[in-house]
């Protein structure tokens, strides 16, 4: 069975499954909207449901069409419009519009072999753009080339046609975390309520241990062993926490090496301007180094670990969201 959270894979489990299965996606938002374009839903011929596409009440006119889709096969576009004084009924903050892409799994559109094409892409952790001619009913698989500036921006959306909508797949956030210490402990939560995988790396049995870390991915693999076989890549980020430069040291040159979107390091500025030492000496240049975050987090004057994580994961975040 499917993550709970890969609507599409749940999508395609439900439906060879025979439950019927119908993707329902943001398309086009104007005004308020608690959902952006590119969320989806996905509901079987019993009204099970998981995900959105709004803040509630549209999911109901929702699950009424795709049972009408799982019967009939036809993909349909609704569109949701309501003044201020009727929005919160519907589940947004004010006054807005709302459409939505509404497509049964094996129907006109939405074939399977194409949903299958799309789940194998995304668990490969491959970009892939999902587009549809909202006129012709035509679907096809684009890659990163074809809508790099959607892909950078995180960004699905229709065209400047009007008729071709481009739901972006970027591979899922990671958080690689070196050091399985307190602070670990309150981050690798937070991460993943934020939307990321967290993964933990940390040699040191007593530190990574299931007690400390229940049900967490840790690697007792040395930090660049460990990271050259999870892969690094634009949509992780990294933060080091063991305050070792043995352990620290060989994650931090393995983060330079690559592109990942964000590289934080703890320990004092004192302790940063030792490390830059160290990395100059390794070859590192200045606009490599000058990639690193530190000391760690926001400065939020944050004591304690589970503070510390805030700010870390704040500052994680301003990254992924601004650049």
């Amino acid at each position: 069975m499917s993550d709970k959270t890969d609507i599409p894979a749940l999508a395609l489990d439900w439906h060879r499954s025979g439950r019927g299965a119908v993707l329902a996606t943001v398309v086009e938002t104007w005004g308020s909207a608690p959902r952006p374009i590119g969320s989806q839903l996905v509901v079987d011929r019993d009204g099970a449901m998981e995900g959105s596409v709004s803040g509630g009440c549209v999911e109901g006119a929702v699950i009424t069409e795709s049972f009408d889709a799982i019967e009939d096969g036809k993909a349909r576009l609704l569109d949701f419009g309501v003044s201020d004084d009727t929005a919160f009924a519907v589940g947004l903050a004010c006054g807005g519009r709302i459409r939505v892409l509404v497509e049964p799994v094996g129907g006109e559109t939405l074939h399977e072999d194409l949903l299958i094409d799309l789940v194998a892409r995304r668990a490969r952790r491959e970009a892939v753009a999902y587009v549809a001619d909202l006129e012709t009913g035509a679907r096809r698989l684009d890659g990163f080339a074809q809508h790099e500036d959607r892909f950078r921006g995180d960004k699905s959306g229709v065209e400047e046609d009007g008729q071709t909508f481009v739901a972006i797949h970027n591979p899922p956030l990671r958080m690689i975390v070196v050091g399985a210490v307190h602070i670990a402990q309150p981050l690798v939560q937070m991460a993943r309520a934020c939307g990321y995988d967290p993964i933990l790396i940390d040699p040191r049995p007593v530190f990574g241990s299931e007690d400390r870390f229940p049900n967490e991915m840790i690697s007792d693999d040395w930090p660049d062993e460990a990271m050259e076989k999870i892969g690094l890549d634009p949509r992780t980020a990294v933060v080091t926490l063991t305050h070792d430069p043995k352990l620290d040291d060989p994650a931090i040159r393995a983060a330079l090496r690559s592109d990942v979107f964000y590289l934080g390091c703890l320990g004092s500025t004192r302790t940063h301007t030792k490390r830059v030492e160290r990395l100059k000496a390794d070859g590192f240049t200045d606009d490599q180094i000058v990639r690193i975050h530190a000391p760690v987090g926001l400065n939020i004057g944050a004591k304690s670990p589970a503070e510390i994580a805030v700010s870390i994961m704040a500052q994680i975040t301003e990254r992924l969201r601004k650049g």
